[in-house]
């Protein structure tokens, strides 16, 4: 859920999804708490496509003695800007995490970060690459505590890649043409679009290996196709393999197996 300025104070119920923008909310006794141990998709990248995604979040939260764990609620964000409290951009958990007691003061608690593409409060193309990480609690009375500068974490656009090698079979010392496809998601149009002029390996794995040797590297063209040559050897699989970018994932063609003769 992206939090907007205009969004309306925490309500009683202490869901997530009411709760105001960092900007917006009055200055009050905060809840006493801390944040750590705060752990994205199991650390890796979230990768988002044209349709919704949602991503695993784990962190303690360390409470006062005098604040019980039912008084308040919590849950992760990730945000763009300066900090937390004057963000550029920023989204939150949808609800609040749920969380086990580990002793009087320290809770363990699960939350889940949903991407949507295509609504009005949705990711758009420029959004993708690094954010910073936080958390936001809030009590019964709408008081609400911000904590940035709990990591970094990405949010990228998913890519797509295919092989193609042909002939199929085809005579020792003869040549394959191996074609394909770079794509990823456009959050602006919905849809999965060219990747052009990306550097791009070809790769080639004999029927009796399990590791890919790369043969060389090409670049996508400009509406994202690929196409090269090489010379039948023996029997095997070729595919073609990117190596990300800073707003795309790395991802490698499932491999096209060639008969040699």
């Amino acid at each position: 859920m992206r939090i907007r300025a205009t969004v309306a104070a925490v309500s009683g119920a202490l869901a997530l999804s009411a709760f105001v923008a960092p900007a917006a909310h009055a200055a009050g006794s905060t809840p006493d708490v801390t944040f750590s141990n705060m752990k994205i998709n199991k650390g890796s990248s979230m990768v988002v496509g044209t349709t919704k995604a949602s991503f695993s979040v784990t962190y303690t939260v360390t409470h006062a003695a005098s604040l019980p764990a039912s008084d308040f609620a919590t849950g992760p964000v990730i945000y763009r800007g300066s900090s937390v409290t004057a963000p550029s951009d920023l989204f939150a958990s949808d609800e609040p995490g749920t969380c086990t007691a580990a002793s009087s003061t320290v809770l363990n608690c699960k939350a889940t970060l949903a991407f949507t593409v295509g609504g009005d409060a949705d990711l758009v193309n420029s959004e993708a690459g690094s954010w910073s990480v936080g958390g936001v609690a809030a009590d019964a009375d709408s008081n609400v505590k911000w904590v940035g500068g709990l990591g970094t974490t990405k949010v990228l656009r998913a890519t797509k890649l295919t092989a193609n090698a042909t002939p199929e079979p085809v005579k020792k010392g003869k040549t394959i043409t191996v074609t394909g496809t770079l794509t990823r998601a456009n959050w602006d149009t919905h849809k999965y679009g060219a990747y052009g002029s990306q550097s791009v390996k070809l790769q080639f794995r004999k029927k009796s290996s399990t590791t890919y040797t790369t043969l060389k590297t090409i670049k996508a063209s400009s509406t994202g196709a690929l196409k090269t040559t090489t010379t039948a050897s023996v029997d095997g699989y070729f595919r073609y393999s990117f190596a990300g970018t800073s707003t795309s994932p790395a991802v490698s063609a499932t491999g096209d197996y060639v008969d040699v003769q």
